[in-house]
């Protein structure tokens, strides 16, 4: 929708708001906000409502920590989960610095200033998540548990899915706030679900993103439920990734089709493609920026862990989906959700744009399963691996100069201190495998 600040005062007028959120996520992809009530909205709608962003994580070394919340007036939105007297309300915040400039290592301004480039370029850009999650029972004092109390499986539904009616209500609230949800259903895993919504605009989706998820925590939660965007956290069972699904388009048609081209695909399709796989392995620290995510990669099958794309099979890491009624995306599938979409949009999306400029020629698809090819036949495909632990991941994105090009200097230095004092934190602890498997032998 397209807002004017008065379109929003009277909303808020008559639908009888009295909290407005004023959100915008840290370097994480963590949401913040500010709850302002329906009185302060107008100095908010003017860009004058400040705050102090030292205590944010990646905000923090910034010079001056004053910094203002600017609305972006179509992201207005009214919570349906929340009392329907004196409602809740939300718009997303761009992050702007005291002196009125964009602050640069705001995630969402990142983003922006890379489909900047992409429309330069002529293109706009389309992004289709595809997000799975856990919901798992809260205890007697409300704390999330990791218990998986059902059998249900792929598709299954009530009563082997005991989360039917939490996913619903998930959806119907999703739908209120305008979203175009196009499927639900039980994943593979006991307790596991997979909501998926329409493609958009990449800001656009950036923004639904960590909307849904807040959408989905807050619904999960009324139902008794505790629901978990953690990549793996039940050992022997799938873990959640967020496949996403990228487009170009350019003067009205799909950039990547050309029904010329070798598998109806374009020249833009197979430079995008190449120029993603060209820089994944930096890439990776951003789609999969924790010590969990490399524990659902290492299970393969729908967790990817080698660099190949495919027009078929569904291990490699890129796969150019069939689909009936036509219109060619490109399914990146090692990213999960426990990402922040802004900067891991914007890495993929310019990483594909440097293949297009630099007219990058892709590899040709690998259209067998690799995980049963031997080490001896994936080298002589040059079949390369993403990293496979964080900080594999953190030297990669520390050694490639594109991650500084996109993210700037400030957003790479502390994202690698951040994910290596993490990677220290988790080597140093002792586990409970640890213990189970060694107290009492050794």
């Amino acid at each position: 929708m397209m807002y004017t600040k008065e379109e929003i005062l009277n909303m808020v007028s008559e639908e009888d708001i009295e909290f407005i959120r004023l959100q915008f996520t840290d370097m994480f992809g963590t949401l913040k906000n500010v709850a302002i009530t329906a009185a302060q909205l107008e100095k908010a709608l003017d860009n004058k409502f400040m705050f102090d962003a030292s205590a944010i994580e990646g905000f923090a070394g910034a010079e001056d920590p004053d910094m203002y919340l600017y609305p972006d007036l179509d992201t207005f939105v009214i919570f349906p989960w929340r009392p329907q007297q004196g409602k809740v309300a939300r718009l997303m915040c761009n992050v702007y610095t005291a002196d009125g400039k964009p602050f640069e290592s705001d995630s969402r301004y990142i983003l922006k200033k890379v489909l900047k480039d992409a429309a330069d370029l002529g293109y706009e850009v389309n992004v289709g998540p595809e997000c799975e999650f856990f919901l798992f029972p809260t205890d007697e004092d409300g704390n999330p548990s990791a218990i998986m109390n059902e059998k249900a499986g792929y598709f299954d539904l009530y009563p082997l899915d005991t989360g039917e009616n939490a996913r619903r209500d998930i959806v119907l609230s999703l739908e209120d706030m305008g979203f175009d949800v196009e499927s639900s259903h039980h994943e593979s895993a006991p307790s596991q679900h997979e909501i998926d919504f329409k493609y958009g605009e990449a800001l656009e989706t950036a923004d639904n993103m960590v909307t849904f998820k807040l959408a989905v925590k807050s619904i999960a939660r009324r139902h008794g439920l505790h629901a978990s965007f953690m990549p793996k956290p039940k050992y022997g069972v799938p873990g959640s990734g967020m496949h996403v699904n990228f487009s170009l388009t350019k003067e009205g048609k799909n950039a990547f089709e050309d029904a010329s081209g070798k598998d109806g695909l374009s020249k833009e399709a197979y430079s995008f493609i190449a120029g993603v796989m060209e820089h994944i392995e930096a890439i990776t620290l951003v789609t999969n920026p924790i010590v969990n995510s490399y524990k659902r990669l290492a299970s393969g099958a729908e967790a990817p862990s080698y660099i190949a794309w495919s027009l078929r099979n569904r291990s490699a890491l890129i796969r150019i989906p069939k689909t009936k009624e036509g219109g060619i995306r490109i399914e990146l599938r090692n990213p999960d959700p426990s990402c922040n979409p802004y900067l891991a949009f914007a890495l993929i999306i310019a990483a594909g744009l440097d293949g297009i400029k630099n007219n990058l020629s892709c590899s040709e698809s690998v259209n067998k399963n690799i995980y049963e090819m031997s080490k001896k036949e994936r080298e002589e495909e040059g079949i390369r691996t993403l990293p496979t632990t964080l900080k594999e991941a953190v030297s990669a994105f520390k050694n490639d100069s594109f991650v500084l090009d996109v993210l700037g200097e400030h957003v790479r230095n502390t994202y690698v201190s951040y994910k290596s004092d993490e990677w220290e934190r988790y080597t140093t602890r002792v586990t409970k495998w640890e213990m189970d498997e060694y107290l009492y032998r050794i």
